[in-house]
């Protein structure tokens, strides 16, 4: 039986072996960690050429690819001779277009000639013999206004000749429209003169609210008064005339001021009975005058149709001599026909007047001829032309611009001859077989 001490001394001898074999396997474990980390390095060592003889690495090659891939192109700008030339194409058609505006807009405004307009050219001459009526707030005397009180006015004429006369009235009213009492305290006529010029004495003007002598009614709160310089002593005076009316609403001052035209010499007088004729596819009316100082003499004749329709303003300007003399007042054939006047036509309210230069007034006042004067007879439509008016001086002005015209279209078809199709490229007022 082995004694128990044996297994005592193995322990010991394993325990020493052990002991001397630990230092040599720690030394083959750090050699062996260190052939290990050697190998490895050398392994990535290789790696590294290998790869990058093999390419880069994916995201950069997806980069690469993508910098590399072909690309749709940018929208080209436009070349600058390709811009020169649009702008050169634009200004071009601005030029034919200029032309083109002003030969038709004289072509169209000179159709019928200066003595017969339409009237509608002038609606402030339709009715001349219509008072004149304003409407402001009350001018305090002293100065300022008082826009609590509304004074209304009229006066039935602005420019007087010799014999004539002129109604003033003016009444007051609250910013409701009701009628304030009113009273008139003053009211003096008296002329402007100007270079020293001696005036005369002022006129005294009586206005009353009493129905009689230009006022319309009697009791309305509208007073009126009358200036007829030929019975004053303003009879001798030409020029304006200005009329100053003080007066009182509620306690309160006012004050409102009229002016007129009027001239003392009568330089022609009417005479005889108009007379008609159907001449050169128009309508003329004859008018007898004396004409007592020669000179430049203006008329105008309004023109409606046998329906009551204003439709045309007739005048005369021409020198005339002393003497018996007849003025023409002229209804243009095509002004009728475009105007589809229906006849007859009657000729109505008439004024004249002798131009007088470098003066002051400028003109001596006829007598006007208010309300109708004549009817003509009824003629059938076709009788009047349906042609333009034609003068020298027009044909002259047309002949000017149709060059014009003609200039800028050839440029801006030379420019781009596709532009020949298109509807500017022709003039805007050029009729089927007509070209400006």
């Amino acid at each position: 039986m082995p004694s128990s001490r044996e297994p005592g001394k193995r322990g010991k001898a394993e325990r020493e072996r052990v002991a001397r074999a630990a230092p040599a396997r720690s030394a083959w474990r750090v050699i062996g960690v260190s052939l290990a980390l050697v190998i490895l390095l050398a392994g990535l060592v290789l790696l590294l050429p290998a790869r990058s003889q093999r390419g880069p690495a994916p995201v950069a090659a997806a980069g690469a690819a993508r910098a590399s891939a072909p690309t749709s192109a940018p929208a080209s700008a436009p070349a600058p001779a390709q811009l020169a030339s649009s702008a050169r194409a634009a200004q071009l058609r601005e030029q034919f277009e200029l032309a083109d505006h002003s030969y038709c807009s004289y072509r169209e405004g000179t159709r019928y000639p200066n003595a017969s307009r339409p009237i509608a050219e002038h609606p402030d001459q339709v009715y001349p013999n219509r008072p004149v009526t304003e409407s402001h707030p009350m001018r305090k005397d002293g100065g300022g206004t008082d826009p609590s009180v509304q004074i209304h006015t009229a006066q039935t004429r602005i420019y007087l000749a010799a014999g004539e006369a002129a109604t003033f009235t003016l009444a007051a009213f609250d910013a409701d429209g009701r009628a304030l009492p009113l009273f008139v305290t003053r009211a003096l006529a008296r002329a402007l003169t100007y270079r020293e010029a001696r005036a005369p004495a002022p006129v005294a003007l009586a206005f009353a609210d009493d129905g009689r002598n230009g006022d319309a009614a009697a009791g309305d709160g509208a007073f009126s008064g009358v200036l007829a310089p030929a019975q004053s002593g303003l009879a001798g005076f030409s020029g304006t005339i200005r009329t100053e009316v003080k007066y009182s609403v509620g306690g309160r001052a006012g004050v409102v001021l009229f002016d007129v035209v009027y001239t003392a010499e009568t330089p022609a007088v009417w005479g005889g009975q108009v007379r008609e004729a159907l001449e050169n596819g128009s309508l003329n009316f004859y008018l007898k005058l004396d004409v007592r100082q020669a000179g430049r003499y203006l008329a105008t004749g309004r023109i409606d149709d046998a329906k009551g329709r204003p439709f045309a303003l007739a005048s005369f300007n021409d020198t005339l001599a002393a003497g018996p003399n007849e003025l023409r007042l002229t209804v243009f054939g095509k002004l009728l026909r475009d105007a589809e006047a229906a006849l007859p036509l009657t000729l109505r309210d008439v004024d004249a007047y002798l131009l007088k230069e470098n003066t002051d007034p400028d003109r001596a006042l006829m007598a006007r001829l208010e309300g109708p004067q004549h009817v003509s007879r009824s003629y059938p439509l076709k009788n009047f032309s349906d042609a333009e008016w034609q003068g020298e001086e027009r044909s002259r002005y047309l002949a000017e611009l149709g060059k014009d015209v003609a200039a800028a279209r050839a440029a801006l078809l030379g420019a781009d001859p596709a532009l020949a199709a298109q509807a500017f490229a022709r003039s805007e007022c050029a009729r089927p077989g007509q070209s400006p």
